[in-house]
């Protein structure tokens, strides 16, 4: 006897059908298709093209829904490197808070993968460590409310 897997893989199908559902289920946000994953405040959703994108249907739902959390949480902008970082961490704890509310069939379908979110917060934080690194001695820089970086030894501060 065959026991049959309950995990359903991912289809470009299931993407309509997600597409679909979060449409219906957030209209204040209008969701579009261009050349990547993007929220432009204060409504626009903008997804790869799922036709031409290299990322799987599992991860490109995990992508919309992260697009979707910035939405939700009305991310207009932000002014220090660091507070872009707090955004992506934001937008990431509110799209694990639109998948929760999927219908059960969608969530069957759409797995939530704590590594995958990881793996994109590592991007940036190893941009924001590499931005934050001194080019001449090495220190770790602090960014003051304006955007500028500034090195401690090099600014003679220490």
């Amino acid at each position: 006897m065959t026991v049959a897997s309950s995990a359903v893989e991912p289809t470009r199908n299931s993407l309509v059908n997600l597409l679909n559902y979060l449409e219906t289920a957030y209209p204040n946000f209008r969701f579009k298709v261009g050349n990547r994953f993007k929220f432009c405040y204060p409504n626009q959703i903008s997804l790869e093209n799922p036709e031409n994108s290299a990322i799987p249907p599992a991860f490109f739902a995990l992508q919309t829904l992260h697009e979707l959390g910035h939405a939700l949480c009305k991310h207009k902008d932000y002014n220090t490197d660091v507070s872009r970082l707090k955004i992506e961490r934001a937008a990431w704890e509110a799209a694990k808070t639109a998948y929760e509310k999927l219908p059960d069939d969608l969530r069957n379908t759409f797995k939530w993968d704590k590594d995958y979110v990881e793996d994109s917060l590592d991007t940036y934080r190893d941009w924001l460590h590499k931005k934050s690194t001194c080019k001449t001695c090495g220190l770790t820089c602090y960014q003051t409310p304006d955007g500028k970086w500034h090195c401690p030894r090099c600014e003679n501060f220490i």
